[in-house]
């Protein structure tokens, strides 16, 4: 029997031919790894006609005009109404932000909000997200197994970086791996 090992704080590269729509060329940051459950964020797919300081008025939180025109992520198909601040570590919320990963924290709540948006005692780095990917128990560690997924280490600039239509062939590349040459086809040696 395998020892469990936490992805938590590590990058999901999706192959071609996934065989879900929804992830094709994604890059997912994993922010939570447990034996019978899995969480993480896309980082790559902005969400249609939605920028931060549209978010933030929908919620009655004073919106500077910095908030105007930054993106904000899908960052997966479950609970898309559902915000997510992922940011650096160096800001975070007594008994709502969860760390991960090396300089990594997510926090799902207004004060996070409003912080993302203060240069001065904010996180130095910050996006919002709406929904998540997730997986059951198991479930991602036999999609590891069917070759779904590729994994790399984290790298900030792929996490928090605006160049969204790169960022999967930048992941692959980290990893050694020239996304010209995959191939959607398996095979058997």
């Amino acid at each position: 029997m395998s020892q469990f090992q936490s992805l938590a704080g590590r990058l999901l590269v999706a192959m071609p031919g996934i065989g879900d729509p929804r992830f094709e060329h994604a890059v997912i940051l994993i922010c939570a790894h447990e034996d019978d459950h899995a969480m993480g964020l896309r980082l790559d797919r902005p969400a249609s006609g939605v920028d931060l300081k549209a978010v933030l008025n929908r919620l009655d939180i004073a919106s500077p005009d910095s908030a105007q025109g930054r993106i904000v992520l899908v960052g997966g198909p479950v609970e898309r109404e559902r915000g997510f601040v992922l940011h650096t570590d160096d800001w975070t919320s007594p008994d709502a932000t969860l760390p991960f990963g090396e300089g990594l924290a997510m926090t799902g709540t207004r004060e996070a909000l409003t912080a993302m948006t203060d240069q001065e005692v904010g996180p130095g780095r910050s996006v919002l997200l709406l929904g998540y990917a997730g997986w059951g128990e198991g479930q991602l560690e036999d999609e590891l197994a069917e070759n779904v997924w590729l994994t790399a280490d984290a790298d900030l600039d792929i996490i928090f970086d605006t160049d969204h239509d790169s960022k999967w062939s930048r992941a692959l590349a980290g990893i050694g791996v020239d996304a010209a040459r995959l191939s959607a086809q398996g095979g058997r040696a």
